[in-house]
Parts: C-alpha cells; sequence; structure tokens
C-alpha cells in the first residue's frame, strides 16, 4: 500500500505532535515504536497528517504494536480535552491514561504471563488398552487417569509443585501421544485469595430512597444527559449504599460499565470487599500499590469487557470501561486527586467531563465537599442530594475541645520525662504543649477498659519536627530544600520529607558548638511512643507512609484492626477518612493546628474537611462516640465548626473570607512556577516571562490579572529555586487562552531553568 503520513503524540514536555511515515494502516489510537532523535519511543497515533509535508525529512514509524488501539475513541477524546485544558503535552496525558507497561520502549510488548498446560489429545476406553499402553509406567497411568478426572487438562506447576509428578512423567504422555504442552495466558488478580464479603443488604432508609430515586431515573438509558450529582452525606450515612444501588442499576440490569474512584490506597481493600460482596468477579482495581502485570491485566479485562467496574484511584478515571453508564468519585474533596506533576488534571473534574461525553450518571460523594463542588450546586451546575442522618439511628459523635495552651505551664516537667535520642539531646523544649492531654489519657483508659477501640490523628509523621539548638537558636535544615529536617527515631536519621535527604543527629551545634540540643515538636512516631509508655498493655499500631510503604502494608493494618488485634490505631490523615469501624468509640486529634496556618489559601478548607472526617470514625456502633480535638485554637471557627459538625456553616463563612482576596471558587487560577539550581536566574527569569505574559493578555486585560511575581512560601525544593506568579480570571476561556499562548508561544528560557503551569492548583505552596 502507499505511504502514509500519521501525526504522533510522544511522552515529551513538546506540546506539539510529530509526522511519521507508514507503509501499514494504522487507527488512531494505537501504539507505534518511532525513532526520536537518538532515541526510540513508543508514541500514540492521532490520525493522518493534513497538507503536504516534505517527506524527505520524514522518519518512518520501526513498528505499530497495537492490532487495535491501546486507546479508544472515547478516551482519546477525552486525553486531547485534558491536553487543552491543563495546558499539558498530549503524549503525556496519553502516557497517564494506560498502564506503565504499555510506555516503556525496552518492552514494548505487553507483560502478559503464561503458563504451561498439559492437556490430553487421546483416549483409553479399556483397561486392556491402559494395561499395555502403561506396562512398567505407573505414575504415567496415574497422571492419565488424574487428567482425566480433572477435565483433561492441568497446568503444569500444579502437577510438578504440588501433585509431585516429575518432569519426565509429564514428557513420557506427550512422546506416547497422549497428551500435549500448551502455553495458557495466566491473569494476575490480586483481590482473588481475599476473603469475599457476605452482603447484608438492610432496607434503604427512608433518606437513602429519596437519594436513589433521581440516580436511577438519571441512569435510565431514556433519561436526558443528566447534570452531575453531588451527594453531601455525613459520616456514616450509608454513601457507599446509595453507589451499589446506582451501579446495580447501571451493571446489573443494563449491563453497561462502571468506574469507583478513592482517593487512597488505603480504602481500597475496603472498598473492593464492599463491591466485590455485591458484584463478585466484575470487579477491576487500579492503582499504584499493583506491579506493572498485574495493573495491565486488570486494565485489559477491562478493555476485553470481561470486567465491568474499575475501581481505583486517581488514574482510574481512565480506565476502558465498555459502554460506560456511571462514575463515582468517593471523598470528592480530597487533594490526592490532583496530579502533581504532568499532566496536572484534577480527577474529578476529569469524571464529570467523561461521564457527560458518555451521557453517564456522575456522582460526587463526600460528607464535606469540596467549596468548588459546593458552589457548583448552589449555582445550579450540580444536582444537590443530601443525607442528613447516620443509617440505624445513630448520632453523629460528641466533639468536645481540649485548650492546648491550659498545659503548657507542666510542659517543662513533662519533657524531662519524655526519653529523648541521646543524653546531649535531653533538653526540654519549653512551652510546648503535651502529647497526650490528661482528658485524652483518661478517654483512652476508660476505652482499654471497656474493651473499645481508639484511633487517634496528628498529620504529621516523624518523631520531632525539627531539631533546634538551645544556644544560637539554629535550625536543621535541608541542603537541598528550604524545610526544617525531621527527625525519624526509629531510624536516628534527619530526614527531608520532600527530597528524601538524610543524615545523622547532631551531637553539637554546626555553628556555635553547644551541646545541648533540643528536639521540637511532634510526629507520629512520637505519639506511638508516648501511647506505648503510657499504656504498656495497649495493642498500639502506627499507620502512615513510614509504615505502609510495604505492598498491601494498608491492608494488613485495617484487617488486623478490624478483627480487633488492635486497640489504638493513630496516624495521619489516611487514617481520617471512609474506614467504618464500629467498635471505635473514641477519636483523639492529637493536635488540629497542624496545617492550619500554612500560607496557602485552601488551608482552613483542608483543616475543616480533616477534623469532621476523622470525628466521623467515631460512634458507628450501639456504644456511641467521643471526640476530643486538641488545639491551641479553640476559637478558630475551622475548629469551631467542625465540632459542630457543621459544614454549611463553615462553607459559607469560608466562602465569604475568600470573596475579597477573590480566591476559588470565585474565579479560576493558573499557578506559573519557574525554577532553576541558580537564584538570580529564577527571580531574573520569572520577571521576563511574567512581563510577557503581561503583554500577550492585553486583549484580556479585563478578564485575566496577574498576581506576582514572588517567591513561591517553600522557594527551594531538591536544590531548585522557585519563583511564581498567578493568573486570574472570573472565567475558564480567556485563561485558558493566555496559558496556552504561554505554553505554546513563550521562547524556551534556557539552561537547567524550568516552566510550569499549573491550572486549577490545590495548593500554592
Amino acid at each position: 500500500m502507499p505511504t502514509t503520513l500519521v501525526e504522533v503524540a510522544l511522552p515529551l514536555p513538546i506540546p506539539r505532535t510529530f509526522t511519521y511515515q507508514t507503509d501499514e494502516r494504522v487507527a488512531s489510537g494505537s501504539r507505534v515504536l518511532v525513532p526520536f532523535a537518538r532515541r526510540t519511543l513508543i508514541g500514540w497515533v492521532t490520525g493522518e497528517t493534513q497538507g503536504e509535508p516534505d517527506t524527505t525529512r520524514i522518519r518512518a514509524v520501526k513498528r505499530v504494536l497495537d492490532p487495535t488501539p491501546a486507546v479508544p475513541a472515547d478516551l482519546m477524546r477525552l486525553c486531547a480535552w485534558i491536553a487543552d485544558y491543563y495546558l499539558a503535552p498530549l503524549g503525556l496525558v496519553l502516557r497517564s491514561a494506560l498502564p506503565a507497561a504499555l510506555s516503556r520502549p525496552e518492552r514494548s510488548e505487553p507483560p502478559i504471563r503464561t503458563t504451561r498446560v498439559l492437556r490430553l489429545v487421546a483416549e483409553l476406553p479399556s483397561l486392556s488398552q491402559r494395561d499395555t499402553v502403561f506396562r512398567r509406567a505407573a505414575r504415567q497411568r496415574e497422571l492419565f487417569e488424574l487428567l482425566e478426572a480433572m477435565d483433561g487438562a492441568a497446568e503444569v506447576p500444579h502437577l510438578t509443585e504440588r501433585l509431585g509428578f516429575s518432569t519426565s512423567v509429564l514428557n513420557g504422555l506427550v512422546d506416547k501421544g497422549l497428551a500435549r504442552l500448551d502455553e495458557k495466558r495466566v491473569r494476575r488478580d490480586p483481590f482473588a485469595e481475599m476473603p469475599r464479603d457476605v452482603e447484608v443488604v438492610p432496607p434503604l432508609t427512608a433518606e437513602q430512597q429519596a437519594v436513589v430515586a433521581p440516580l436511577l431515573a438519571a441512569a435510565s438509558r431514556d433519561a436526558a444527559a443528566p447534570k452531575p450529582f453531588l451527594l453531601r452525606g455525613v459520616t456514616g450515612s450509608g454513601k457507599t449504599r446509595v453507589y451499589l444501588e446506582l451501579l446495580d442499576e447501571v451493571v446489573r440490569r443494563q449491563g453497561r460499565g462502571a468506574i469507583v474512584l478513592v482517593p487512597e490506597i488505603a480504602l481500597t481493600p475496603q472498598t473492593v470487599a464492599r463491591f466485590r460482596a455485591r458484584f463478585g468477579d466484575d470487579i477491576a482495581v487500579l492503582h499504584s500499590a499493583l506491579s506493572d502485570g498485574e495493573r495491565y491485566d486488570a486494565w485489559d479485562a477491562l478493555r476485553q469487557g470481561r470486567k465491568r467496574i474499575a475501581i481505583g484511584a486517581r488514574s482510574a478515571v481512565f480506565a476502558p470501561v465498555r459502554d460506560l453508564g456511571a462514575i463515582v468519585v468517593d471523598e470528592e474533596h480530597e487533594g490526592s486527586y490532583k496530579q502533581s506533576e504532568a499532566p496536572r488534571y484534577h480527577a474529578r473534574e476529569v469524571a464529570v467531563v467523561r461521564s457527560t461525553a458518555a451521557g453517564a450518571v456522575c456522582v460526587l460523594g463526600s460528607a464535606t465537599p469540596s467549596l468548588e463542588s459546593w458552589n457548583n450546586a448552589r449555582t445550579g451546575k450540580f444536582e444537590l442530594i443530601e443525607l442528613h442522618e447516620r443509617i440505624g439511628e445513630l448520632g453523629l459523635p460528641e466533639v468536645r475541645v481540649i485548650d492546648l495552651r491550659e498545659g503548657r505551664r507542666d510542659s517543662d516537667e513533662r519533657e524531662r520525662r519524655t526519653a529523648q535520642p541521646g543524653r546531649r539531646d535531653r533538653a526540654p523544649a519549653r512551652g510546648a504543649p503535651p502529647v497526650l492531654s490528661p482528658p485524652l489519657v483518661e478517654a483512652i483508659a476508660e476505652r482499654l477498659r471497656r474493651h473499645e477501640q481508639t484511633i487517634l490523628l496528628l498529620n504529621r509523621r516523624g518523631y520531632s519536627t525539627f531539631v533546634q539548638c538551645r544556644g544560637c537558636g539554629e535550625v536543621w535544615a535541608c541542603p537541598d530544600c528550604n524545610v526544617s529536617l525531621t527527625y525519624h527515631r526509629g531510624r536516628r536519621r534527619l530526614v527531608c520529607h520532600y527530597c528524601l535527604h538524610e543524615e545523622a543527629p547532631p551531637a553539637t551545634c554546626r555553628r556555635c558548638g553547644e551541646e545541648v540540643v533540643v528536639y521540637r515538636g511532634v510526629g507520629t512516631e512520637q505519639v506511638e511512643r508516648t501511647v506505648a509508655e503510657t499504656f504498656p498493655d495497649a495493642r498500639v499500631a502506627r499507620m502512615d507512609i513510614d509504615t505502609t510503604s510495604a505492598k498491601w502494608s494498608h491492608h494488613r493494618i485495617l484487617e488486623r484492626f478490624g478483627a480487633a488485634d488492635i486497640d489504638i490505631l493513630l496516624g495521619t490523615q489516611m487514617i481520617a477518612k471512609g474506614l467504618d469501624f464500629p467498635n471505635v468509640t473514641l477519636v483523639g486529634v492529637v493536635n488540629a493546628d497542624v496545617g492550619i496556618n500554612l500560607p496557602d489559601f485552601r488551608a482552613t478548607e483542608r483543616t475543616f474537611q480533616l477534623l469532621t472526617q476523622v470525628a466521623g470514625r467515631a460512634g458507628r456502633g450501639l456504644r456511641g462516640g467521643l471526640v476530643l480535638v486538641q488545639t491551641s485554637l479553640p476559637r478558630h471557627y475551622a475548629i469551631e465548626r467542625s465540632l459542630s459538625h457543621d459544614f454549611v456553616g463553615f462553607a459559607e463563612r469560608e466562602l465569604e473570607e475568600r470573596r475579597g482576596p477573590c480566591y476559588p471558587p470565585h474565579c479560576r487560577l493558573i499557578n506559573v512556577i519557574v525554577s532553576g539550581e541558580d537564584q538570580k536566574s529564577v527571580e531574573d527569569a520569572i520577571a521576563t516571562v511574567a512581563h510577557w505574559t503581561l503583554s500577550s493578555i492585553a486583549r484580556d486585560a479585563r478578564a485575566v490579572t496577574l498576581i506576582g511575581p514572588a517567591p513561591c512560601p517553600i522557594d527551594r525544593i531538591r536544590g531548585r529555586w522557585r519563583w511564581h506568579f498567578l493568573l486570574r480570571s472570573p472565567n475558564a476561556s480567556p485563561l485558558g487562552r493566555v496559558g496556552r499562548a504561554l505554553l505554546e508561544d513563550y521562547p524556551s528560557l534556557g539552561g537547567d531553568l524550568r516552566l510550569v503551569l499549573d491550572r486549577d492548583p490545590v495548593s500554592l505552596l
């Protein structure tokens, strides 16, 4: 056939496609192996080239990798929208949309696992035939008759490793023409061995029925394209049950597909268990804890239609589900739905766009919705449905505040009793609040006596948050980031939580030589030690990044907690949401002030959400629950509103607080960041970029404003200095025009300087 010119999107930070020639017919969405500069890359065909370029300089496709497109047409359109809206190269978006194994040129074939199968190909109907064939070959006869009993085939590893047949016995059957060896694909399912829950289906409450009804109506194939639904339900109100009823209609009755997004890997096993109890093996799980092969098999099962429900974290929004009928975004307020590196998409927004294009129902669920979603519901862009009561007539837990300022008088003596890393660093940190206040200690002790369980939250890991010289005030900071180092007692190391730099703790001050160095601030490691010393007979487990790095470690900890093998579970924000354990009657927030004063416009919102979510872990059983919140800011409105579970009151106050400075949802933002290794070069570059941008937005001057430039709040990370400015507009369109002009038309910064555009940022740090 004649040569065809095709456009190929490559996984490079370049906002354009590249033209290649091929002698094969290649469908849009197919992967191709192509030369680029001195490398070989995997790219995705976006279509045939329009126009008549100079073919003498166009290189040829090395190999077409897919007989059918790896990216279906609907996902290709979705990725094109993401590239346009989030100002990202299409190739980077497509790479994010597929399993990692499909983007590696060094291993271009899919990671399919196979095993050998021994299969009977002949019959020996009479005993005399068997006696003749298997004379002096008793083991061969035993294997032959075993295969007959196993429907004529069995996997070789099962026969050799479990049943003890030697390879010579297997080969003997093959040599006699009685059997043959075949290759069989093995589909990996990491959840297959987990016990399946038996679903108990109580009747829907009146509130749940009222919420389910409009969802089922919207899911009807005859219904018009529905608006996205915002489901605001207090903790314990049965939002997951609502999701299950919707998917029952979409998947079981209509035979369509669905996607369920969860924000944390820690939530995945519990969510999978609930959905597997209802839908069995129709579930495919997609998240980063899986191996490349496990992730590919789940993705491939969805693409082929063998499974119809995808459950996973952020990137599961790209699952190749056939005939999509519903997308659920659980805990939709969570910042982890935003990708932190290019392409910087937000899975919640992508879910809304994808469901709209497919005519599918989209449900965004949370007890504490994001202010963007809440504002969309108030203005009619989303349909608001609400669950105000917990199921089973259970009330929300009582929440009490413990003012840490009242405990500072006794802190010196408490610090002297707290073991420190060594003799030289035992000096107390004067004025520090207690780790566990007397009321919290008393409440934990009472739960232990009653054989009930406790959850303790501190959203800060490590042992001490910084190390300081008492003589001169020097604080140990990361040499590559402008942040203090955190002391991890278990490893006896100072660690940077941004670049992972490590060093030994100091014996003396490097600045003045003073021998007394103090360890200030509290992390989860110190809370664990304090709890163990205070309650030596209690069974304690810590759940943070340091204890959950191994595969399935989240699941193992939560499984033990669910089996009542743990009395006190403490951890960071990963224990604050979605977990449902009826025997938890006490939640203690060790320090509610962590993060509340960060220089970021979402800091207050995140604090309220975290406190409300973790409070919701208590009182899910008949014994009720109590939440104790330790804070030095008892009058802050985020803390006051969380004490009364008052989301609406908080949202109205916070929306008003953001109106004056004009932060989302009252406007749209792009955070423009320039970084580099030389501070002066970065400062000069950001000024030049800002000046160029101001001139380029002349026609949109009334619609787009530029704020800055200024150093980023954390102005140095991984050895790179960072400056930024904000582009702000009440409307998305002019902001997108300016962002695209900056991305596509601004000349290269050169050297090691980098330009980043983060649209709709969830953090400005």
